[in-house]
């Protein structure tokens, strides 16, 4: 029960940290602002069923992946933790995010936004879509999948909410908060980003001493 607990926990806070709704909440009421609020709703509803469907799929796939391309999960932790940590390095910045949107761009897929740039690569991003195959890969048991799957319902639930209230949140934090709370989860981030790599990069460099 212990470890179920603190997998858990683990799968809950790397998956809040790395999908970042409170990132994405400012970038979202952009793309939105010209819509009223029944299609911003709707809008988002969409992009987090996508990203949820994408995901899942990628959870319960990436092992076929691996096989198919002969990629060994310890090595792709070493990439995640890599990917991990710049994207630490750029929320402790308090940078938004690196996908920019013109005014004209909005226009022209004002109905599509949902499922691009919104769902993907937005909220469901390499990070998550790393970070959901390595987690399951370490879910030894059904419980332990059935633990990660609610993990990823939860945090796509708060996102759902979080974009609902965007416009109450973004009022409330102001400028200054929502900087404050990007460094915060930046830095959580990393130090996940530390522990993915090691725990790849260990196994691997066994192997070359051992000369395999």
């Amino acid at each position: 029960m212990t470890e179920l607990i603190a997998f858990g926990i683990l799968s809950f806070t790397t998956f809040f940290t790395i999908i970042n709704p409170l990132g994405v909440m400012p970038i979202f009421m952009t793309m939105t602002s010209e819509l009223d609020q029944a299609s911003r709703k709707a809008t988002a509803k969409k992009a987090i069923i996508a990203s949820f469907v994408t995901i899942i799929l990628f959870a319960f796939t990436g092992q076929i992946l691996f096989k198919f391309f002969g990629i060994s999960v310890n090595s792709f932790r070493v990439v995640g933790g890599i990917i991990f940590f710049l994207m630490g390095m750029d929320m402790l910045q308090a940078r938004l995010g690196k996908v920019k949107v013109q005014e004209a761009e909005i226009k022209t897929y004002v109905n599509d936004i949902s499922i691009t740039p919104l769902a993907i690569p937005m909220i469901c991003g390499p990070g998550a879509i790393t970070n959901a195959i390595v987690m399951m890969e370490d879910a030894q048991s059904v419980e332990m999948q059935a633990v990660l799957i609610g993990a990823i319902v939860l945090v796509m639930g708060i996102t759902l909410a979080i974009l609902l209230s965007a416009g109450k949140i973004i009022k409330i934090l102001g400028q200054t908060g929502n900087n404050v709370l990007m460094r915060l989860m930046g830095l959580i981030i990393m130090v996940i980003a530390i522990e993915f790599f090691l725990s790849g990069f260990k196994p691997i460099f066994q192997d070359i001493i051992a000369g395999r």
